[in-house]
């Protein structure tokens, strides 16, 4: 099945500005046809009487079947009021208003693909280049690029004993996503059929006796489902992938921009099926439910380019439920700029890493970024004259200029293990992907005594705290003098949507002014607050950026850990170093208008 386009995805906008407001409304009958719709553009003044008549003469040339809006579509027709494009949407649009009726963007996550198929049969659907959007108990929304043409709305309100509201909506998503959801919904029709599942539910039990038959992974319904998933995923540049067994229904999640949405809502058994699937192609053991499994699968997005995924189960008290995590091809290949770096840390990050040896440390919470900065910056150093090797758990995304060994702890191969057999391969950059203990720790400290460069990472709130965590551990704070050349903290943040944000209010600067003044003479500032369109799914946000504090390890501050190692005092010092604490880093990509205070005040720690 041809995947969704993300560049197509959101409710009720569309891509282009609003047309202009028609003179008035129209009450259609009947098909339309391209020259009336010329007529009523002109007479409504979205375009000028010259662009009507430039656009009759292009469309007369040669006979089209698309439909009179998209054949108006790919004309490319000027609006009167500013010389842009109007696009299909835009006409869409423009028709809605014209005619009377809303204008919908369709949305995929926010269609119940099931319900859909319940209210109309694809063969219906197409004859009439129609598409229900939404199943209500006393309603079916039904979108049409034809709204003159409802003849069979009669019909479908007898057949569903519902009423039947009219929305019009861009004539090539409606054929796009016919041809999609009925594939979807018959996949998963095909999957039920195969067999009822057999359910581990704490719950359900009782009831296995009823089912003689368990869906097989291979079932082609439950192949094509699994397919869907991945490639719809890709294009809603959903991070995370969620599986949940419920009690009486499966259900999907995407994680997009840090954020969950609800995809889908499936039979138990099928959700079984459709994990069993993807175990089987993990390399997981499909037959063990009872404890919790990792595995990945390499493959590959609607452009071509090769994604890792990395597998996760977990029995839960209605089954086994996974998570798929989802790497950027293109993370490795990231500059520090595009990662979220400040002209400022970018200088002083750089100036860290070719460092020839000691100990860098990355910290923040899960889901803050640090694998992808490390990632970024081991695949600008592992060059032909470096030996860079990682130990891992698990190994998050497979790197070729990288020699990558994963964490065994059911063979007592663990971090300090690892870190122990690296140094016996010849090693000059290594990676140790979390220090959780004191044999680790010490590991670290001794590679980077005997002259190698050392990257790993630790959970702490900010950088001062990841100094005072080795310590903690149990390292003294001679040996963290003589190996720590630096902390980075991080945190992500939703960036602002392009083309919707607007200018926020003068509140937005007097609150900037008070957390940046200390930092920084002068600015000017430019905060955006969100809105929401077609692009950003109506949410205002768009993506997720980083925000960072380094902390480079000075004379003045070795001093600090020695005489004095308390947590204010460290952080005094680092800020007396050249550290910006991640509010201050998060307010100055306020003021540059990339994101909101509202989301930095929500993931940084207050200043101090």
């Amino acid at each position: 099945m041809k995947p969704p386009d993300p560049a197509r995805h959101a409710t009720t906008k569309a891509a282009a500005a609003p047309a202009a407001a028609p003179a008035s409304q129209t009450a259609v009958h009947g098909p339309l046809d391209w020259r009336t719709l010329v007529d009523w553009l002109e007479a409504d003044g979205v375009i000028s009487p010259d662009e009507a008549e430039r656009t009759v003469a292009r469309c007369s040339v040669a006979h089209s079947v698309q439909p009179p809006l998209q054949r108006l579509g790919v004309v490319g027709m000027q609006r009167a009021a500013d010389g842009s494009v109007l696009t299909l949407d835009g006409l869409a649009e423009w028709l809605a208003g014209h005619v009377g009726l809303p204008f919908l963007r369709i949305d995929p996550l926010k269609v119940d693909v099931g319900r859909v198929a319940e209210a109309m049969s694809a063969p219906y659907a197409e004859r009439h280049q129609v598409l229900p959007v939404q199943v209500g108990p006393h309603e079916v929304v039904v979108a049409t690029a034809e709204p003159g043409l409802t003849d069979w709305v009669p019909e479908v309100e007898r057949q569903t004993r519902r009423s039947v509201r009219l929305v019009v909506a861009n004539p090539v998503d409606i054929k796009r996503y016919t041809g999609e959801f009925y594939a979807l919904a018959k996949s998963v029709k095909a999957a039920t059929k195969a067999g009822s599942g057999i359910q581990a539910s704490f719950e359900q039990l009782v009831e296995l006796g009823r089912s003689n038959r368990q869906l097989d992974a291979n079932d082609q319904g439950v192949v094509q489902v699994v397919d869907w998933l991945w490639q719809y995923a890709f294009d809603q540049r959903a991070s995370d992938i969620h599986l949940e067994p419920r009690r009486e229904k499966g259900v999907i999640r995407f994680r997009i921009d840090g954020v969950l949405h609800p995809v889908y809502q499936l039979p138990v058994g099928v959700l079984a099926a459709m994990t069993a699937r993807i175990k089987l192609l993990g390399r997981m053991d499909v037959v063990e439910k009872r404890r919790p499994q990792d595995g990945r699968i390499k493959t590959k997005n609607p452009s071509g380019d090769e994604v890792e995924m990395r597998l996760s189960t977990l029995p839960t008290a209605f089954g086994e439920k996974m998570v798929m995590r989802i790497f950027d091809p293109d993370t490795t290949v990231k500059g520090l700029d595009a990662l979220g770096f400040s002209a400022h840390d970018a200088r002083r990050w750089e100036g860290l890493v070719k460092r020839p040896h000691g100990i860098i440390l990355v910290t923040g919470p899960t889901g803050s970024g640090k694998t992808t900065t490390l990632y970024a910056t081991l695949k600008r150093l592992a060059t032909e004259e470096v030996n860079v090797n990682t130990i891992e758990d698990p190994i998050e995304m497979i790197e070729p200029a990288f020699n990558q060994t994963q964490v065994q702890t059911h063979l007592d191969f663990d971090f300090a293990q690892g870190l122990r057999a690296l140094m016996r391969q010849d090693p000059d950059i290594l990676m140790v992907g979390e220090i959780r203990d004191l044999p680790t720790a010490d590991m670290a400290v001794q590679a980077a005594l005997t002259g190698h460069l050392v990257f790993s990472t630790l959970h702490t709130n900010d950088a001062p705290s990841a100094i005072m965590r080795l310590m903690e551990l149990g390292v003294p704070p001679y040996l963290i003098n003589a190996t720590a050349l630096g902390v980075l903290g991080q945190r992500l943040v939703r960036t602002l949507c392009p083309l919707c944000k607007v200018p926020d209010s003068q509140a937005t600067r007097a609150a900037l002014d008070e957390v940046i003044k200390p930092w920084q003479a002068t600015g000017t500032y430019a905060p955006y607050r969100p809105v929401g369109c077609v692009d950003c799914r109506m949410t205002g946000f768009k993506g997720r950026m980083g925000l960072y504090e380094l902390l480079v390890t000075t004379e003045a501050f070795k001093d600090k850990v020695t005489r004095d190692p308390s947590m204010d005092a460290l952080r005094r010092q680092a800020v007396a170093d050249g550290m910006r604490p991640l509010r201050v880093a998060g307010a100055m990509r306020v003021a540059e208008g990339l994101t909101t205070l509202e989301e930095v005040l929500s993931c940084t720690p207050p200043l101090q």
